[in-house]
């Protein structure tokens, strides 16, 4: 580890900050090593990052001073929130502050903001094609990342901001795969009309961001959006028919449609389909997939994702 550098790692037993540290653990280079940062040391996900050669310690997102003992000594740091854990957009906010200003006063000296588009700038509050959510959002667990990249700038702390797209693992974990209907048969239902939908495998990002900082400061003050490919609903349900061996429909229904589900974040995510479709050219436009591929030249397509992974999608 001496010989080193370390790279600091938020969310290290979640999606994006494991695919991180696996990518690092697995780098043949040995350029880095891992610092896993978490809540539960003594967990299994942390005990297994342990077990592979990562470096854990305890910090919370909510204890500024926690943080910066954890980045204290480190290279880099790779920092996320998680909004789904607490639906609260000026939580993740305060969180990220925390994460900036602990970076700063540790001295790391590349750090990774794992954010989205601040929606607003496209469809102000004043808007009403979208309702606005919590009193000042059209979508909370965008906006509040992208509200919260000008704390990193303000602090001062030298920091790429890495954007990324609809995860396929969703498919799987988050209940955005196929429904059955009342007549039996399954579709996906998705409030985009004929758009596309960026989307990557998380394995992606964590590979993604090892690139980002083996670039170092060449990539910072740098916008890096990344998606593997861009497909439509229609699009994503062939190919998961084919891969299923199943019909798989594709409904497109409306954003309000959608807000009506019920499930907990579901206006949210309502909202989110509705931005993606009403701005995709620029939504899009962003995630430059050859760009994407410069930095990760192994960057699946959805195809390649389903022969890993199709079978783990559940159809209930």
């Amino acid at each position: 580890m001496a010989d080193k550098k370390i790279i600091a790692i938020v969310g290290a037993t979640g999606a994006q900050g494991g695919s991180l540290a696996r990518a690092i653990l697995a780098d043949k280079s040995g350029q880095f090593a891992v610092r896993a940062i978490t809540r539960n040391p003594d967990g299994d996900k942390a005990k297994a990052l342990k077990k592979a050669g990562a470096e854990v310690v305890r910090a919370d997102l909510d204890d500024e001073g926690s943080l910066k003992k954890a980045f204290t000594g480190a290279y880099g740091a790779f920092c996320i929130t998680n909004f789904w854990e607490h639906f609260s957009p000026e939580k993740e906010i305060a969180q990220a502050g925390n994460m900036a200003r602990a970076a700063k006063a540790a001295g790391v000296q590349h750090v990774i903001w794992s954010t989205l588009e601040d929606t607003r700038k496209k469809i102000p509050l004043s808007d009403d094609r979208m309702p606005t959510l919590l009193g000042k959002y059209k979508v909370p667990h965008y906006d509040a990342k992208g509200e919260a990249d000008q704390v990193f700038r303000d602090v001062g702390v030298p920091t790429t901001f890495l954007l990324t797209s609809f995860y396929w693992e969703n498919l799987i974990h988050f209940g955005a795969g196929p429904q059955r209907a009342p007549d039996g048969k399954f579709a996906l239902a998705y409030p985009l009309g004929d758009k596309k939908l960026p989307g990557i495998a998380v394995e992606d990002i964590g590979k993604t961001a090892l690139a980002i900082f083996k670039g170092g400061r060449e990539y910072i003050g740098k916008r890096i959006a990344i998606a593997g490919e861009h497909l439509s609903g229609k699009e994503m349900a062939d190919k998961l028919s084919r891969s299923l061996g199943k019909e798989i429909g594709y409904n497109a229904v409306t954003p309000e449609t959608y807000r009506a589900f019920g499930f907990p974040g579901a206006d949210d995510m309502g909202n989110m389909f509705q931005f993606k479709r009403d701005f995709n050219d620029y939504y899009v436009g962003a995630r430059n997939l050859d760009e994407a591929r410069k930095l990760n030249p192994e960057l699946q397509t959805f195809d390649k994702w389903l022969e890993k992974h199709a079978a783990e999608i559940p159809l209930k």
